[in-house]
């Protein structure tokens, strides 16, 4: 799993998540972008640019490393003071590097000593932030890439539970539970997305995939659909009585369908 590129995906939906999470909730109208730089080309993935009407602009260099990287740092702030060579717009910078944990550590750190422990950068560890069900829904979903696939499973159950329980917009809600969706799809890469999402205990009829085959006319074969999902569903730990309340089934073609798969 590119964990990467899942963080990045939460960064461009929710902007704030980010700087909530280095403590700085009052930034306001930032866009979470990726920029090249030329002469030499290379790109960097993870940055925040400041909105154009803002009066001092702040840029802010992320990067996430879900796997050991020895020349990180050197890659890191070579490629950000490049860009800011070659941008002479902004007024400030951040540096904000996000860690797995504390054993990604680069081993070589000590000729980048006066940036890593100054004020402009940030390094956080991921599995440091503390006990899930303590935070804020942003941050348990920041904490929702690190769990196992064996308990991921009732992690973002009971994180959606906790969503929509919240008083927030649809818009908002659906937003989040998407997010959460999109992680669980990375890890369990073999399931289609609609059993993913009835795996963690969305009715099949509230997911993206039924809503989008409703609205072309194509859910006469949702029965079907629905019984090749039970074995999957079971495989990853939910009761016969859980996957029929998911489905909307009754226990006897929860049985029959679970039993005709363990036929073939």
């Amino acid at each position: 799993m590119k964990r990467d590129v899942i963080f990045y995906q939460l960064f461009q939906r929710f902007p704030n998540l980010f700087f909530d999470l280095i403590g700085r909730s009052q930034m306001e109208g930032y866009r979470f972008d990726s920029v090249e730089v030329k002469e030499p080309t290379f790109r960097i993935d993870g940055v925040f640019l400041p909105p154009e009407s803002a009066a001092s602009k702040t840029i802010f260099f992320t990067e996430v490393q879900f796997q050991r990287d020895e020349t990180l740092y050197d890659r890191f702030f070579a490629e950000s003071m490049l860009y800011l060579h070659r941008n002479p717009i902004y007024d400030d910078w951040y540096g904000v590097i996000l860690l797995k944990s504390r054993r990604l550590e680069p081993k070589r750190t000590e000729i980048h000593r006066s940036l890593l422990n100054g004020p402009q950068v940030q390094r956080i560890y991921l599995n440091e932030l503390g006990n899930p069900n303590e935070l804020p829904i942003n941050l348990q979903i920041v904490l929702l890439t690190l769990a196992t696939k064996k308990k991921l499973p009732s992690q973002a159950r009971q994180l959606i539970e906790q969503v929509q329980q919240e008083s927030m917009s649809d818009l908002t809600r659906r937003e989040i539970i998407d997010s959460i969706t999109t992680i669980a799809v990375y890890r369990f890469s073999k399931l289609s997305r609609d059993e993913v999402e009835a795996m963690m205990g969305l009715r099949l009829e509230e997911t993206k995939v039924y809503q989008e085959a409703k609205a072309e006319g194509k859910t006469e074969g949702s029965l079907e659909t629905k019984l090749k999902t039970v074995p999957k569903l079971l495989e990853y730990g939910l009761s016969q009585e859980k996957v029929a309340e998911i489905l909307e089934l009754t226990i006897e073609q929860v049985r029959e369908a679970a039993q005709t798969q363990s036929a073939k």
